[in-house]
């Protein structure tokens, strides 16, 4: 994988926005009672965002590991049995990681 020039910056100001975003996220779920109920709004924001970061890393990974595991079973198909199971498990796995963060974001806004 080669990084453009600028590119490095790119994905530096990527993760800043990430993390001020988590910030956000994380001060209006700690919120309680009636503030709760004023910043409900920010509550479902941050949910949103949290979803969308789950689903944004699953679909990395299960991209880059479906491209690695087909990768394999071109290079050497005598092979191809034995990296089909592992590769679908990885997937379930990924795909769970993502469902959990959905779980927990609607948890935390008590929907």
């Amino acid at each position: 994988m080669t990084i453009k020039k600028g590119g490095f910056f790119m994905l530096k100001k990527l993760l800043y926005v990430v993390a001020l975003m988590t910030l956000f996220a994380s001060a209006a779920m700690a919120a309680e009672g009636d503030v709760a109920a004023a910043g409900g709004g920010l509550a479902a924001l941050g949910a949103g965002v949290g979803i969308g970061i789950a689903v944004f890393g699953g679909a990395l990974g299960q991209g880059k590991a479906a491209a690695a595991a087909l990768e394999g079973m071109s290079r050497n198909p005598a092979a191809s049995g034995k990296l089909l199971v592992p590769m679908i498990i990885a997937l379930a796995l990924t795909e769970s990681l993502v469902l959990l963060a959905f779980v927990i974001a609607f948890v935390k806004i008590q929907l």
